[in-house]
């Protein structure tokens, strides 16, 4: 698709030439000018990572004398704290007029700024909905051993005002937690492994965030279509996870290097199947059939082939009901997951098998048990 079909053209109010919004696309430069640019009333939610101003006066080392990123670069460095002050209301302010009515913001921080992030929330006039704490599983521990182990960040998700009527995919978020109400204290890995960028050995962004991360909060807080905007754009994995879920993106970065990794990080970005995108919303259980159910009734027999609806990946069905994939094994939503690089996966709408008539997904099989059955 070219940029000028992923163009939505937007009119707010008092100006009667349509301003147009650049979707699926980085702005290069300072965010608060760069949301200047936007019209108003045009974004349903805004990410954002913003400077942590972490104020530690100097280089940071392991006790085997390697640096420790993010200490002293550049973007994180304000003169003083009535500086960072200011910076923080003024694109905070500028996220407010972008935002619809029914709009909402996340901002993630650490101890260093997120309580001024806050009071600059409430004083703006947003409405805070919860803070979240996000435990790291695998922090970086205090070399000095002189505090305890900075082992969590904190996260601030707050409607437009009290009354705004924000989405939140209360459903979704309960499916995804396996039928338990999703609590205010998530737990994901910092980022690492294959999704960790690097060029050359060393790490393109040291304060990466993990996709799954931003997986939850898109998933939780917007629909399929909605308008998502990073301020902070930083190597784009605010985008690439847009992208995945059906919404559309909106970056703003000013340095070359995070612009061109994010880019290309983006384009390898597979978007979901659309019959993957539809999330719970109807708070009625649908019964519970075991995937094994369909394969000891010889509905599909061990063997069969099943595939996504584009052919992408293949998975063969193992007598027990578990699917294996080259060396990887496991149920039809795990390998789905681990497969597609994503944080959960419902394998009955993700999952297809081959039929005279072509693929049809595996859940028909799940009806067809059902109705048999007359569960």
């Amino acid at each position: 698709m070219g940029v000028l079909e992923k163009i939505r053209t937007v009119a707010p109010r008092a100006v009667e030439t349509p301003v147009q919004l650049p979707l699926d696309q980085i702005l290069r430069g300072d965010c608060i000018a760069a949301m200047r640019a936007l019209p108003a009333k045009s974004v349903d939610l805004i990410f954002a990572d913003p400077p942590y101003n972490l104020q530690l006066g100097g280089d940071l080392s392991r006790p085997d004398g390697s640096h420790v990123d993010a200490v002293t670069d550049e973007w994180d460095k304000f003169d003083s704290l009535s500086a960072y002050d200011k910076f923080t209301r003024e694109w905070l302010a500028e996220a407010k007029r972008i935002l619809k009515d029914n709009g909402a913001i996340w901002v993630i921080g650490s101890y260093h700024n997120i309580y001024k992030v806050g009071a600059a929330i409430q004083d703006l006039g947003y409405w805070i909905l919860n803070d979240i704490v996000w435990r790291k599983t695998n922090p970086m521990p205090n070399f000095k051993g002189t505090r305890f182990t900075n082992a969590h960040e904190t996260l601030i998700w707050a409607s437009m005002s009290e009354k705004s009527r924000y989405t939140f995919n209360y459903r979704s978020m309960k499916t995804l937690n396996d039928e338990l109400q999703m609590r205010s204290d998530w737990e994901f890995p910092t980022c690492g492994g294959q999704e960790r960028l690097k060029r050359d050995g060393v790490k393109v962004h040291p304060t990466q965030k993990p996709e799954a991360l931003i997986y939850r909060i898109l998933l939780a807080c917007t629909k399929p279509g909605d308008v998502v905007l990073d301020p902070f754009f930083g190597t784009g994995t605010t985008g690439a996870v847009a992208k995945r879920l059906g919404r559309h993106w909106i970056g703003i970065e000013r340095e070359s290097d995070y612009i061109a990794a994010a880019e290309e990080r983006i384009a390898a970005a597979l978007p979901l199947d659309e019959s993957a995108l539809k999330t719970m919303q109807s708070p009625k259980a649908a019964p519970r059939v075991a995937f094994g159910t369909i394969v000891e009734n010889g509905m599909l027999v061990a063997g069969a082939v099943l595939t996504d609806a584009k052919r992408r990946y293949s998975v063969t069905v193992r007598a027990d009901g578990s699917v294996i994939s080259g060396d990887q094994t496991g149920s039809i939503h795990k390998l789905g997951s681990v497969l597609q690089g994503a944080p959960a996966c419902n394998g009955w709408t993700f999952w297809h098998y081959e039929t005279p008539e072509g693929l049809k997904p595996i859940d028909t099989l799940r009806q067809t048990y059902l109705l048999a059955t007359q569960i």
